[in-house]
């Protein structure tokens, strides 16, 4: 079930489900770059008004899972019209600033979105835009990501799957009568 906050904007209840806490792993693969598999977390946020505020840091995972160094960082702002038509302003670490739009799908929790404008520093590296699909699937987000370069066509080359963090103190509120020490609780 998604929890919808009573203060959030309301425009933005269709994308009610990014909110919060993600945490998970994905493989990324683009030619000229290593391929690797690596972590994320994501956080989607809002403050009442009509966007919710977005960022995301991933890094490369060695064989056993851990952190070996930064990969990318994302952050931007995310917006949705009476039609279901989304846009999300998006800057990178690498110096890329981007505007997507796309659409929420009709009857379920699914962003497709593409880049209709790019601008890029003298040290980013070549990019021309890209496509990501996010998907709220069994309370999990995943998403795929798509890039083109002037030199490669558009194909994925990044892809994840995220489960909510969730804070204890969220569901130990509704716990009624739980002793001083919390001890007793697990007896």
């Amino acid at each position: 079930m998604i929890e919808i906050p009573s203060d959030l904007h309301p425009d933005l209840v269709p994308l009610a489900f990014l909110l919060g806490n993600w945490e998970g792993a994905g493989v990324s693969d683009f030619p000229g770059a290593e391929k690797c598999n690596f972590g994320q977390e994501a956080t989607f946020t809002h403050d009442g008004r009509d966007f919710l505020e977005y960022i995301s840091h991933t890094w490369v995972l060695d064989s056993e899972g851990k952190k070996v160094r930064p990969l990318e960082s994302e952050s931007g702002y995310w917006r949705i019209d009476k039609d279901r038509k989304v846009e999300v302003v998006m800057i990178r670490d690498q110096g890329v600033v981007e505007i997507w739009y796309g659409e929420l799908a009709d009857g379920k929790p699914q962003i497709d979105l593409a880049t209709d404008a790019v601008a890029r520093t003298s040290a980013s590296g070549p990019y021309s835009g890209g496509k990501r699909l996010y998907g709220y699937v069994n309370s999990d987000l995943m998403w795929v990501g798509e890039k083109a370069t002037p030199e490669v066509e558009l194909r994925p080359y990044m892809s994840a799957h995220l489960k909510k963090v969730v804070d204890p103190r969220e569901w130990a509120k509704d716990l009624k009568d739980l002793p001083d020490d919390g001890i007793a609780f697990f007896r």
